[in-house]
């Protein structure tokens, strides 16, 4: 039976998280404009729910992970009510963060995007889609490859819409990413040993940083990655197309 359960890990990691961030987001909204779109928002956590979905229902069909006794309310397809809540959730917790510490669009930004830069960035991606895809040849980097080979097309559409232009945002991005990153960690940590969730043996490589998988590290890491570049990219892509 795991210490507690998963909505008590909602409770006590991500709804006060987010309460927090309102609460401060709320706060500057009325001194500065910010350039996380609302609109921009909502897209990315449908397509989080559309891309991840399946993907995760799969893995756990697979038996990468598992759940503590009595640790969920209840199970939709196969994984638990409160996963789809997180897969709702995690997005905005990243959205919210950027909103508080993003300087806003950068005056007269000059970033342009060849066609050459496009097929490079989509390559980028391509290549990280193609090492996954290596790594789920093997019982003990399935979990890794699985979570590499379905990051690469994210990664392979965002770097080739702008991988220039997420540079010059270098340190936002960075700073974006790494806070919410860091937090779910924690978080995780404390879940799998408290047993809400359960890595399989068989599917992981036994590494760990801190005590933190590297699958799940990996994880979290790539999503926000997706979420905060998207965030990004989205105004913009959409200021550029008004502009012409």
């Amino acid at each position: 039976m795991a210490a507690f359960t998963y909505v008590q890990f909602h409770a006590l990691f991500v709804l006060p998280a987010l309460a927090v961030l309102v609460g401060v987001a709320g706060m500057r909204s009325r001194t500065t404009r910010s350039e996380v779109r609302p609109l921009a928002v909502a897209i990315i956590v449908a397509v989080a729910m559309l891309y991840t979905v399946p993907w995760d229902n799969y893995l756990i069909l697979r038996g990468v992970w598992s759940y503590g006794t009595d640790s969920v309310a209840a199970v939709i397809w196969h994984a638990p009510i409160e996963e789809y809540l997180f897969i709702l959730l995690q997005p905005l917790v990243a959205a919210l963060w950027l909103h508080v510490i993003s300087p806003g669009m950068p005056a007269n930004d000059e970033t342009t995007v060849s066609v050459r830069d496009r097929v490079v960035g989509a390559a980028g991606g391509a290549l990280v889609g193609l090492v996954g895809v290596a790594l789920l040849t093997t019982d003990a980097t399935f979990y890794l490859g699985a979570i590499v080979a379905w990051s690469g097309p994210v990664l392979a559409l965002q770097w080739a819409v702008g991988w220039p232009y997420l540079l010059a945002r270098g340190q936002t991005l960075v700073v974006a990413v790494f806070a919410p990153t860091a937090y779910l960690w924690i978080a995780d940590r404390v879940a799998l040993e408290s047993g809400i969730w359960i890595l399989s043996e068989q599917y992981t490589t036994g590494l760990a940083v801190l005590g933190l998988p590297l699958e799940e590290a990996a994880f979290f890491l790539v999503t926000n990655v997706f979420v905060v570049q998207g965030l990004l990219l989205y105004p913009w892509v959409i200021d550029r197309w008004q502009s012409r």
